[in-house]
């Protein structure tokens, strides 16, 4: 089970990730000792559920395939098997980022085909 995952990141902390070549995680990443991704199907929610209402996000592309044995999807939210990465990030396995603006509603806008 790999593929295209995503990482959702404020722009600052994706910038700093960009000047060292690596992204070691997000504060809640740290804590936990994985940094949390989500595929397609559960990006959305997980939006909802943690950043609604915060500007300056960025949705971040993962080609899953590159991260080897340090990814391993796990029960979490619901059940569901969502992608945790036991280790950095390395920039390498970036496909692409983009801006998720926010919406009055508190909502965020994101990519056509991300489901």
């Amino acid at each position: 089970m790999t593929g295209i995952i995503y990482k959702i990141v404020p722009a600052e902390l994706w910038a700093e990730a960009e000047s060292a070549g690596v992204f070691g995680g997000a504060p809640i990443d740290l804590t936990d000792g994985y940094i949390h991704l989500s595929t397609g199907a559960q990006v959305r929610r997980t939006a909802e559920l943690y950043f609604k209402g915060q500007d300056d996000l960025l949705l971040v592309a993962v080609d899953g395939d590159r991260l080897g044995d340090a990814l391993k999807y796990e029960a979490s939210r619901g059940g569901d098997l969502f992608p945790h990465l036991y280790g950095p990030l390395s920039l390498d396995a970036v496909l692409w980022r983009v801006p998720m603006p926010v919406r009055e509603d508190g909502h965020h806008d994101f990519p056509e085909g991300i489901d």
